[in-house]
């Protein structure tokens, strides 16, 4: 029996997943699968990252979509697995899912705070001429989704009568007053940061932000880059993601140690010590708040 803390078994696990499935890969020439094969601290740094965490020398790289899509799914996983582990801290029934193929469908307007985007996207698609003005600028499809269920009045007043028909008819959380889930929290997932990619998670999150109607989700991503520089195009700043979780960040930085690269490793720090990089493994824990 594993003497590790149930998150600590849950995180070995997603790396477990990520190997297996080939995500993250070294190839015979001992580049890992998401390295920049151009560029010398990306590759060493990914392959110490990568030997750290159990791959061996040999496999084949998938195409960038499908890794990019199976790292979405492992992300799912993870998230499904360890958030109603601290229910003590967050209390509800969740459901974790991953958009994939589904991101025509318009899919945060099944849930509340964004019902009003599934009435707009039947007026766009009746009107080429709203289509025109619009655009997709009210399509919002994050990679994963964390959704909280409304509660039944039965739950609420489990132990002592809270809430009757009376007033408290129009929060959300009250399954007495609307049927469909909550958005928690929207998780942008990159195994790479290439060219425009830190630009597009930021876009994705200002479009969470402008078109809801009530509190505003996390809005979380998730990547397995392992340049600081191009982590730092998108974690530094604020107003619009709240926080970037690397996929193994320990692991990131100590290699970025021992490769004795001071510009990257000022970078990791200024990031981690300024509160916009975290690992994977505080990503259950900052949804529980």
């Amino acid at each position: 029996m594993s003497h590790l803390a149930l998150l600590s078994q849950a995180r070995a696990e997603f790396h477990r997943e990520l190997i297996a499935d080939r995500t993250l890969v070294v190839d015979a020439k001992g580049i890992a699968s998401n390295a920049d094969s151009g560029q010398r601290f990306s590759r060493e740094a990914a392959l110490a990252v990568a030997t750290a965490l159990g791959a061996t020398i040999g496999g084949v790289k998938l195409d960038g979509q499908r890794a990019g899509s199976q790292f979405e799914g492992s992300v799912r996983s993870f998230v499904a697995r360890t958030l109603p582990l601290f229910d003590m801290l967050r209390p509800g029934r969740w459901v974790v899912e991953n958009v994939g193929g589904s991101r025509r469908e318009y899919h945060l307007a099944r849930y509340e705070p964004y019902r009003h985007l599934d009435e707009l996207a039947q007026m766009v698609d009746a009107s080429p001429t709203l289509a025109a003005v619009l655009g997709n600028a009210y399509d919002v499809s994050p990679d994963v989704t964390v959704i909280r269920l409304p509660v039944p009045d039965a739950e609420i007043n489990a132990t002592r009568p809270l809430v009757d028909k009376q007033f408290g008819t129009l929060a959300p959380i009250r399954q007495a007053n609307q049927p469909h889930g909550i958005v928690h929290a929207v998780i942008s997932c990159k195994w790479t940061l290439r060219s425009d990619r830190a630009q597009n998670a930021r876009t994705e999150a200002l479009g969470v932000l402008r078109n809801r109607k009530g509190r505003a989700p996390h809005i979380a991503v998730v990547t397995g880059e392992p340049s600081p520089s191009r982590i730092a195009s998108l974690a530094l700043g604020t107003g619009d993601v709240d926080t970037v979780y690397h996929f193994a960040l320990p692991e990131l930085v100590k290699a970025t140690a021992q490769l004795d690269n001071d510009e990257a490793q000022m970078t990791l720090d200024t990031l981690i010590n300024g509160k916009r990089l975290r690992d994977i493994a505080d990503l259950p824990l900052d949804l529980a708040v």
